[in-house]
């Protein structure tokens, strides 16, 4: 491979990982639309679903996301009804985010989501855990560069 072969679009690492992620995330639309809720919220709500009472840099932690843009996202949950935001008892700078009765109810709507995905995907399921296997190390990998001053 020359020099400007390493410049090619086709041969970027990145460029299908964008592309796929943006295709999946458009796959998620109709059903969140369905819900009322946007991606980016399906992803907070998947988080409480699964730990209920989380602050906000938990939440940014999980979603690998910065504060200052999971913040306006919970508060317009929050507007909709779907979550709840309370200033922590224990220190006052933490603010706790829990579902609402309508939050905990989308949890009922969601169930058929991954199943509908899956079969979008058009692999079996072992092919897409492999996948994900596969992206979690990444994930790892990347971090680590990350966190150790690059």
């Amino acid at each position: 491979m020359n020099q400007d072969d390493l410049l090619k679009l086709e041969n970027q690492v990145c460029f299908p990982l964008y592309v796929a992620s943006r295709l999946i995330t458009r796959a998620y639309q109709p059903m969140l639309d369905e819900m009322g809720i946007t991606y980016p919220q399906y992803l907070v709500l998947l988080t409480l679903w699964e730990n209920d009472g989380q602050t906000v840099n938990q939440i940014s932690k999980e979603l690998y996301l910065n504060t200052n843009t999971i913040t306006p996202l919970l508060k317009r949950m929050e507007k909709t009804g779907i979550i709840a935001r309370t200033r922590s008892r224990e220190d006052e700078r933490k603010v706790l985010i829990t579902l609402t009765e309508q939050g905990k109810a989308l949890k009922e709507k969601a169930y058929c989501i991954p199943e509908e995905i899956l079969g979008k995907m058009g692999q079996t399921t072992s092919e897409v855990f492999q996948l994900k296997d596969q992206l979690h190390a990444l994930i790892k990998q990347m971090e680590q560069i990350e966190n150790s001053g690059k």
